[in-house]
């Protein structure tokens, strides 16, 4: 065999680059970020997947993952604008702010509070902001996630980051629900937006409903469901379906 035809050979024998994909999926309430990837590397068959920013496990919406060689343009989509919206709760308070933890604070909300302190409050919490993250949040310290230590009942010091709130909307008309939307930078916790809201109010807040529905120029509406996606991309693979 000439040295040519061994080469040949030689090269069809090597595995193709995965060139990798972005992929948008619409995450499903109580899913964590990381259980998707998983979900999606399992099913799909994918080598190597990861994810452009969390979302809480209770929060629903636009979630980016890219496979294969995609997964180096993380960084660049995590670095992107984006949009909420969803639903807080004057009044009461958890320890996670939101409806993972039971409620451990009531204030008394018998009245609505004027429009304009309200817009104050939102106004005040838009902009460069030194923002403390939640103590139950992903944020690591001293190579642990703080939710751990915040389960375990431990006392953590956590430090503020720079964030920017471009603007923070809100309706009243459920009062004392407050509907709002909120665009924001990298690295901001909407839920630490809504306790520093209830906190403007003299009352509590807690998050009850968190939608993402932008990450720079992606949109929830474009997003594929979960178990939508896993089908389909199984069927093209030839792989049945489980």
């Amino acid at each position: 065999m000439s040295e040519v035809a061994e080469e040949r050979i030689k090269k069809q024998a090597e595995p193709v680059p995965d060139p990798g994909e972005v992929i948008l999926i619409d995450k499903p309430v109580t899913w964590t970020s990381f259980d998707v990837a998983n979900k999606l590397k399992r099913a799909c068959k994918f080598s190597k997947i990861g994810h452009a920013g969390t979302l809480d496990p209770l929060a629903t919406g636009l979630l980016i993952l890219c496979t294969g060689k995609k997964t180096k343009e993380i960084d660049t989509y995590q670095a992107q604008e984006k949009t909420y919206t969803g639903t807080l709760v004057l009044g009461k308070t958890t320890p996670s702010v939101d409806l993972e933890t039971e409620f451990d604070g009531t204030y008394p909300v018998d009245h609505i509070p004027g429009t304009d302190r309200i817009e104050k409050a939102a106004i005040a919490l838009t902009g460069e902001l030194d923002q403390k993250p939640p103590v139950y949040s992903a944020v690591r310290m001293g190579g642990e996630r703080l939710y751990k230590k915040a389960r375990r009942g431990e006392e953590v010091e956590v430090k503020t980051r720079k964030v920017t709130v471009r603007s923070f909307e809100t309706d009243t008309a459920d009062f004392p629900e407050v509907h709002f939307k909120i665009v924001c930078s990298k690295g901001t916790y909407i839920r630490s937006l809504v306790r520093d809201f209830g906190e403007l109010l003299d009352s509590g807040a807690y998050l009850k409903a968190l939608r993402r529905t932008r990450i720079g120029d992606f949109d929830v509406k474009d997003a594929w469901e979960l178990e939508t996606f896993i089908r389909q991309k199984r069927e093209v693979l030839g792989l049945a379906n489980e």
